[in-house]
Parts: structure tokens; sequence; C-alpha cells
């Protein structure tokens, strides 16, 4: 099964991959059920998670039901335990890059946002656009998700720089990457242009560096104040464990 998922995902494109899993979900969901694992997503339960990775593969992190994976499962539980996202009387205005499944249509269905997705080819979005170029007014958001969007953006400071600009003053976001907290400074290496080794090195074919711990600095000499929060610390080691966890994971969330 591992071989068999590596192989989808390194052969087959993304967008093609969101439609195809559309089928397949229901399928996986009914032959896996189970309790020993729970997606807090939609609180359903199952006997093993699958693997996921486009190089090291991991195994028990993709949930069969909502496609979650860890990072999918700790911002749920952070934006239901820790913000007013899903209770807010006032109506946010949020925007979504790269709108990721287990939340589309869950955030499309919220009454208290005016939810809005982009991204360059993914067929969920609503404006098809370039991070770095956005198409959208100065301050006109109150919340942004950017997850595992940075690290496929060769620059990334303008991309960084357009996120602030279009946040509303007092806005917040969160704005997830894949990390390496042993490395001090983010990597790069545009010298390396075969995939397999790019996503040996890089976690992913498509992926343009590895972050370190200056990506938090970074953010903050767009303009941003950011809060590094390790929410798996909050949370118990059953917890961690039942829900598929990648315990010490950081959630950068930033504030204008």
């Amino acid at each position: 099964m591992k071989k068999l998922f590596k192989l989808v995902l390194n052969t087959i494109p993304r967008p093609i991959l969101i439609r195809l899993s559309i089928v397949v979900r229901p399928v996986l969901a009914f032959l896996l059920k189970g309790n020993r694992f729970t997606d807090p997503i939609d609180g359903k339960s199952f006997r093993m998670f699958l693997p996921y990775g486009y190089g090291n593969q991991r195994n028990n992190v993709l949930s069969p039901s909502t496609l979650s994976l860890e990072r999918h499962r700790l911002l749920w539980l952070y934006l239901q335990n820790e913000t007013t996202f899903f209770t807010s009387e006032k109506k946010l205005k949020v925007l979504h890059f790269a709108p990721e499944q287990e939340f589309y249509k869950r955030f499309k269905k919220q009454a208290n946002l005016d939810y809005t997705t982009t991204d360059l080819l993914s067929p969920l979005a609503d404006v098809k656009a370039d991070i770095c170029n956005l198409p959208f007014e100065d301050n006109s958001y109150d919340i942004i998700f950017c997850n595992h969007v940075l690290e496929h953006i060769p620059d990334d400071t303008k991309a960084m720089q357009e996120l602030y600009r279009v946040m509303k003053p007092s806005g917040w976001g969160i704005f997830q990457i894949p990390q390496d907290l042993s490395l001090a400074t983010t990597f790069t290496d545009d010298s390396i242009t075969d995939p397999k080794e790019r996503a040996k090195i890089f976690g992913q074919y498509d992926h343009v560096r590895v972050y370190g711990r200056d990506y938090f600095d970074k953010l903050r000499s767009i303009g941003f104040k950011v809060d590094e929060v390790d929410y798996t610390s909050k949370l118990s080691p059953e917890q961690v464990e039942r829900y598929c966890l990648a315990k010490g994971e950081i959630i950068p969330v930033v504030f204008k």
C-alpha cells in the first residue's frame, strides 16, 4: 500500500488527485472503520490511517474520511478550541489559499464567514490568482489561511508582502509550512533539478526550500506579529496519539 500511494502522489498531477479523491474517499472510509484513531474534523474513527509522503512516507497520517494530515487536524483543533472562528457573531471575511478538501465545504457552509478561496491551479479556487500579485484590495480580510503554500513560491518575500497588504489591521492568519526545526536557517538549492532528488531533499518534488527556525523572523520582518504556537503541548499524550498528530509541530499564528 505504501508503494502504491507513493507512486500515485509522484505521478498524478495534484488537480487530478483532488478530483479522484472525492470518489475514492468513501470507499477507504468504509474499509478501514475501527476505533483506534479518530479524525477530529468529522469525528469518525478507524483501525488505521493511511500512509502519506512524496519522499519518505509516514505511517498512519492520512485520514480515510476527510483525507486530512497531521497539520490539518492540529489546525482544526486549534481553531475549534482556541479561537472564535466557528462561533464569532461578527461576519468574518476569510481568504483561503489552496483550500484543503477537508476544510472547503465545512467553511463554505459557515454562516458567520464571507469565505473566498484562491489558487493558481486548484479546482476548488473561487479566484485564480498569483500569490505574488493578488487581485484584492488593501486591508480586505479579517482572516487569511495560507498553509503549505509558501514553500512552493520562489519569491516568498513578495508573497508574504502581498499577504500582509490584503490583511485588515487587527486581522490574523495561519501560515503553516513544512519546517525542520533543527535548522537555524532556511535551506534552498536551485541547482538540484531532478524531481526524485528534490523529493528526497525538500520533502516534495515541487518544493523550493526547507524552512528553518528563521521562518518566524522572516514573517516579522514583513511586519507581522507572530505567535509560535506548539499546540500539541496543550493536548494530552493520548489525544496526540488518537488524533495522529505530529508532536511539537508549530502553528505560525500571525497578526497585523
